[in-house]
């Protein structure tokens, strides 16, 4: 079952890369386990996929204990309490959801002088949706560039959940600011090469506006479990 969810995944991102011209080889694809056991990452491992995305801490430390035995990359994709930042900075190898300076710094200075620098990238709130994390579009400069200066981190670009859109155009339109966006930013800072963005329903909007890695849940495992059948803290 996880074989074949994950087969269609594949192919719908190679489909999407195929009417952007774009290289199959430059979407990544995040497999989101936050909800899902151990046992379901392991299954889904065996499939391809080696890359994993958590947004509830304790859970995420959990299954990282459980899975040490794999050679997993660890990305952490939901919001961030400035008292959770050590455990993220000592267990992953990615972090999507930076959003303001004090989070970077607390990162970088609690990163394991053992491990390579942690990638980051910064959370844009595309939409302004009072509800949801993200640093205003405006105020995404001057942290890029106090981000990009710290050590221990490697700035690797931006990260946009938009609002729920079910037209492909305006989803497109939306993902495109992002691109823009990333693209100002390479002016000074040249290095940047990552676009965080789209999920299982507008990953093909996503990929036509340049998406680079794709955060995929539901397609991949199916529907959640209801919040009672998995306990979980928030990060």
């Amino acid at each position: 079952m996880l074989a074949d969810k994950y087969d269609h995944v594949r192919e719908q991102i190679m489909s999407a890369c195929r009417a952007s011209e774009r290289a199959p080889d430059s979407v990544r694809l995040l497999a989101v386990s936050k909800t899902r056991s151990a046992d379901e990452i392991r299954q889904l491992y065996a499939c391809g996929p080696n890359a994993f995305g958590e947004n509830y801490l304790q859970e995420a430390l959990d299954k990282i204990e459980a899975l040490q035995d794999l050679p997993l990359e660890w990305h952490f994709i939901g919001p961030i309490q400035s008292n959770k930042t050590r455990p993220i900075a000592e267990h992953f190898d990615w972090v999507h959801s930076v959003d303001r300076l004090k989070i970077a710094k607390r990162l970088s200075e609690q990163r394991p002088a053992h491990r390579a620098p942690l990638n980051i990238c910064l959370q844009v709130n595309i939409s302004e949706e009072a509800s949801k994390s993200g640093c205003a579009p405006d105020e995404l400069p001057a942290l890029a560039r106090a981000v990009a200066a710290l050590p221990n981190l490697q700035l690797r670009g931006l990260m946009a959940i938009p609002e729920a859109e079910p037209d492909p155009e305006r989803q497109r339109a939306t993902f495109a600011r992002v691109r823009t966006l990333l693209t100002a930013l390479q002016a000074e800072l040249p290095r940047l090469d990552t676009l965080s963005m789209g999920m299982s329903g507008d990953l093909d909007a996503a990929i036509a506006e340049g998406a680079t890695i794709v955060r995929i849940g539901t397609a991949l495992f199916g529907p959640r479990p209801s919040p009672n059948s998995t306990s979980h803290s928030p990060a």
